[in-house]
């Protein structure tokens, strides 16, 4: 097949989508397909509307990319891609959003507001209401990031200034959610779609107190222990809430779910990440080689998934 793959972008998540990219690029030509790499641009769209190609392999993160917008492009173009629609992927990146609708879905998540920070004099009227909500210590974060970029984990009221004024630079809402101190999870989920499956859950020890930006992207950042040590009842629970919360939002061909596991065993759903990242490091590969699935493998799945 002839497959554009977009990498790159403009987003935060920048270096992380050029190393997905690179991947994707590798394990397209090793199964012998003509490749075009294109690192996207979004104020450049002609090499994407003069695109003829069989398919595009979208390995973008964040805006621009995982948000439905360049979905959406694609959509108008009438060319096939790999992945989620337009409307999961906008859902799945609007991370305030998507717990509502897993709360629909009976899979439990934190307390959360989510608060508007276009205008800066606000601040003080949203700390208010912040304090009158919340307990310390509590997570103030960027509602559309990815990557933990923007994060500030509030120990002491007084940081709740400064932790909007870090998220408003990736986002102009902030969402704001009770801290869950836990272990973390990922799961994978892969396949045809109302025919998902989850792949074995990674549990995630970070080397730093929390699994930020360096502890997923450096090497030797954290340490992936696949299956996760949980209970075969608890294994199946964790699994079915990452496959319901790819089905509640109309996920396409793979996603990856996070969760925090706390010490009551109650596993808090985090986010749906639509376009996972796919480095040297990155989960979803180590969870696809536990079952056997090499990295091209992995990738020629998703191609022939989303050409059927």
């Amino acid at each position: 097949m002839k497959i554009a793959v977009l990498y790159g972008g403009t987003s935060g998540e920048r270096d992380v989508s050029i190393s997905t990219g690179k991947g994707v690029i590798n394990a397209l030509k090793a199964n012998k397909h003509e490749v075009i790499a294109i690192d996207f641009d979004p104020q450049n769209l002609k090499n994407i509307v003069d695109l003829d190609v069989d398919l595009v392999f979208i390995a973008l993160h964040g805006k621009y990319g995982e948000d439905g917008k360049v979905q959406s492009l694609l959509e108008m173009l009438s060319i096939p891609y790999v992945g989620s629609g337009v409307l999961a992927s906008a859902l799945a990146m609007d991370k305030y959003k998507a717990k509502q609708i897993f709360s629909l879905h009976d899979i439990p998540v934190a307390n959360s507001m989510a608060f508007d920070l276009k205008d800066s004099k606000s601040f003080a009227h949203i700390e208010e209401e912040i304090n009158a909500n919340f307990e310390v210590p509590f997570v103030i974060k960027p509602n559309s990031e990815g990557s933990t970029l923007g994060l500030t984990i509030v120990n002491d009221t007084n940081q709740i200034f400064e932790a909007l004024k870090n998220a408003k630079k990736s986002d102009n809402t902030a969402i704001v959610e009770q801290f869950i101190e836990g272990i973390e999870l990922t799961v994978p989920v892969k396949g045809k779609k109302g025919n998902e499956m989850a792949l074995p859950i990674i549990e995630i020890i970070p080397k730093n107190d929390l699994y930020d930006y360096e502890a997923k992207y450096t090497e030797g950042g954290s340490e992936h222990i696949i299956p996760a040590r949980l209970s075969d009842e608890m294994t199946q629970k964790v699994k079915e809430y990452a496959v319901k919360a790819h089905q509640s939002l109309g996920c396409e061909t793979y996603s990856r779910a996070d969760f925090i596991l706390t010490k009551d065993n109650v596993p808090y759903i985090l986010e749906v990440n639509t376009l996972p990242g796919m480095t040297p490091t990155s989960l979803f590969p180590d969870a696809a080689n536990k079952i056997g699935l090499s990295y091209e493998e992995m990738i020629e799945e998703f191609v022939q998934l989303s050409s059927n």
